[in-house]
C-alpha cells in the first residue's frame, strides 16, 4: 500500500526517479514534461515548494514502503477566494490497477475542504484516458461537458462540488 505525503524538499530525488522511471508510460498518455523538466528538476522542486507555502497550490505524493514514490496527486490553479483548485494525478506504470489512484484522489479531496478550505475541484481528461474518467467517478465526479486541451487534444472536463462529496 502506499501513504498521501504532502510534497516536501527531502522527496526531490524520489519523485525524479519516479518521473525517470514512468517517462515514456506517461508520455503515451499526456504531453512528455521534455527534456527541460529533467535537467532542471532540482530548482523547478524548489519553486513548487515555495509556491505551495503560499497556498498557490498543494501537491501530494504517494509513498510506497521504503520511500518509493508511486504516484502523484496535485491540486494546481488554487484560487483560495473563489475555493477551487484544479486536479491532476498520475501513477506509475507498476502501481496501476490496484485502487492506488482512487485513494490518493479521495484523500486530496478530504485535504482540498479540511485543510486548504476548497468547495470545488475541477479535472480534465484526454478522451479515451477511460482509467482516469473511472477514478475521477469513484470518488464522486461528474463530467460537465467536453473541452480541448492545452496540447489540442480533445478531452473532458469534470467537477465536484466538495460541499455534497464530504
Amino acid at each position: 500500500m502506499a501513504v498521501l505525503e504532502r510534497l516536501r524538499l527531502d522527496h526531490a530525488p524520489a519523485l525524479l526517479a519516479f518521473e525517470r522511471e514512468n517517462r515514456a508510460y506517461f508520455a503515451a498518455r499526456v504531453p512528455d514534461r521534455g527534456d527541460a523538466y529533467f535537467a532542471e528538476f532540482d530548482a523547478r522542486h524548489r519553486e513548487l515548494i515555495e509556491a505551495q507555502e503560499a497556498g498557490e497550490l498543494h501537491f501530494h505524493v504517494l509513498v510506497a514502503e521504503g520511500g518509493e514514490i508511486v504516484g502523484r496527486v496535485n491540486l494546481v490553479d488554487v484560487d483560495a477566494a473563489a475555493g477551487s483548485a484544479e486536479l491532476g494525478y498520475r501513477l506509475a506504470e507498476k502501481a496501476t490497477g490496484r485502487g492506488l489512484a482512487t485513494l490518493g484522489v479521495r484523500e486530496v479531496c478530504r485535504l482540498a475542504v479540511a485543510e486548504y478550505g476548497l468547495s470545488r475541484l475541477t479535472a480534465l481528461v484526454t478522451l479515451g484516458n477511460d482509467a482516469s474518467s473511472a477514478v475521477l467517478a469513484r470518488a464522486g465526479f461528474g463530467a460537465v461537458g467536453g473541452v480541448t486541451l492545452d496540447d489540442g487534444e480533445l478531452g473532458i472536463a469534470y467537477e465536484l462540488d466538495l460541499a455534497l462529496a464530504c
